[in-house]
């Protein structure tokens, strides 16, 4: 086997889609897997597509998620330039040998040719409107023309493009790791412009190339790219390359989360949901995208989240490393079908990642919310209130915005509480409580509870019917953390002042 190396080739048209994380992922699985290397390519070629910044986001992208480059673009290597702009007479060498040998030739149309060329197709009955075995020889180009017409119009700068010769009807076949053999009949392929008429490449010529150049053994990519396979075998025949033609393997698409079709940022912005990996500002709009990162996810959660998207390691267990995703990995588990994008799930994998992690780490979040609120707050209590939330949160954010308790008194209450538990068992215990909450020692949980349960016992009052009102009294809501560790954590002066405030501001039942 010869030795795996692959490529991410990602145009900077804009912000990075998470579908394009998926492909890098994959990429990055398969040469960890089998000792490879790793390429990171900017395919810029269209260049009235650049998109500023966009470069830069791809790569801080690739380093937030942990797919490590170990040559290409922003790390070098012995097969620089990797941003295809700066490749340019590479492609220019490759596309004339093609036209000198036969396969390729130049088009001098216009605009207004092309579109009488299809009106002609269209009106013939012809449903394969274009240009191909079937009309080249109608049109302006150097099979039809002489060949001092096609040297003066060179010389004279006239505007061409360069287009395979696609031969016609043959069968074109290749083998997709992942679909099995593709056959397609080359009637059904258009002679594809390989240099544009600015002297750029395009895609089909500069990826073949360069997967030719850079030794490139698998090409990992999305399945809107399967269409064009044929063609892109066609060129490796046509340059003598068969015999180094990388595998490919296109994978499945990524559905709405109902299966309904493809994924698009306006379906993630309908439903509320992320659909680039970092905070993304269009330089056009100014319009922000709100990212994965930015939304709380984190990086190994996703990546974990976006293995599943089509691959699957066989057996039922679903949390794996990055490193246990190399070990498990292989193309064949690939799936065909369109995987459906599950958000709940995604949030499934953030929980056990964030929960997974220890008191102070956890706290380091808490921390930095607390500064941009303006609070202070000892490392020791931060961590201890992260202890109790830490089962009821999916998000960083999340220890904030449940935190809040305990840096903020209560100023209402919940009412359907008040109407249905603060009643005149309540406000006794409560007020027994008071006087016992300062005399408790240890000011721990287990003391906590062993004072209310002595409280309660005096007074005949079970202490499960008044704990929804002790919790209210003490966060104004029904439902919060471990109440002891709650209490604890308030300190006993803090928990009598929230007591007194609610026996003060609320009318008991009854009373």
């Amino acid at each position: 086997m010869k030795p795996v190396r692959v490529r991410f080739a990602p145009s900077p048209t804009g912000a990075l889609h998470i579908g394009g994380v998926r492909t890098a992922l994959y990429n990055y699985l398969l040469a960890r897997k089998h000792n490879g290397t790793m390429i990171l390519r900017i395919e810029d070629t269209d260049q009235n597509r650049y998109v500023p910044g966009a470069e830069e986001y791809i790569i801080n992208t690739l380093n937030w998620v942990g797919i490590q480059i170990d040559e290409g673009v922003g790390k070098g290597g012995p097969h620089a330039p990797y941003r295809q702009s700066e490749r340019k007479s590479i492609y220019k060498q490759y596309a004339q040998q093609l036209v000198d040998e036969g396969n390729a030739y130049y088009a001098f149309d216009t605009e207004q040719d092309l579109e009488t060329m299809r009106e002609r197709l269209k009106a013939a009955g012809d449903a394969n409107q274009q240009y191909g075995s079937g009309s080249r020889m109608q049109m302006n180009n150097s099979l039809t023309l002489k060949k001092e017409e096609v040297d003066n119009k060179l010389a004279a700068g006239d505007a061409y493009v360069i287009r395979l010769k696609v031969p016609a009807n043959q069968e074109v076949r290749l083998t997709d790791l992942i679909r099995g053999e593709v056959v397609v009949n080359s009637s059904q392929i258009d002679d594809k412009v390989l240099m544009k008429s600015d002297g750029m490449p395009t895609y089909h010529l500069a990826n073949v190339v360069d997967d030719y150049l850079m030794k490139i053994s698998h090409v990992i990519r999305g399945e809107e790219w399967l269409p064009s396979a044929p063609l892109h075998v066609l060129l490796y025949q046509f340059l003598s390359w068969q015999n180094e033609m990388p595998q490919f393997a296109h994978l499945p698409l990524l559905l709405k989360p109902d299966g309904n079709g493809k994924l698009s940022k306006r379906d993630a912005d309908r439903m509320g949901f992320p659909i680039f990996p970092l905070n993304w500002t269009d330089p056009a709009t100014q319009e922000l995208a709100t990212g994965f990162k930015e939304s709380g996810f984190l990086p190994e959660a996703l990546i974990n989240f976006l293995a599943f998207l089509g691959w699957n390691p066989g057996t039922e267990k679903e949390i794996f490393s990055m490193t246990e995703l190399v070990e498990a990995f292989s193309i064949e588990r690939i799936g065909k079908a369109g995987a459906k994008f599950d958000i709940q799930k995604s949030q499934w994998f953030n929980q056990h990642y964030l929960r997974a992690k220890p008191d102070k780490e956890l706290a380091d979040y808490l921390l930095a919310s607390l500064t941009s609120e303006g609070i202070s707050c000892s490392n020791e209590k931060a961590e201890k209130i992260c202890f109790a939330l830490r089962e009821r949160i999916t998000f960083p954010h999340d220890l904030w915005e449940q935190g809040k308790i305990f840096f903020s008194a209560p100023t209402t209450f919940d009412e359907q509480i008040v109407s249905k538990k603060w009643n005149l068992d309540a406000v006794r215990t409560l007020s027994g409580f008071i006087d016992a909450i300062k005399t408790t020692q240890p000011h721990s949980a287990d003391s906590i509870k062993s004072s209310l349960e002595k409280v309660t016992g005096e007074l005949g009052i079970k202490t499960g019917q008044i704990l929804q009102a002790l919790r209210m009294s003490l966060t104004g809501g029904a439902s919060g953390p471990d109440l002891m560790l709650t209490m604890e954590i308030l300190g006993a002066v803090e928990t009598v002042n929230r007591i007194k405030y609610a026996l003060d501001n609320l009318k008991a039942k009854g009373s």
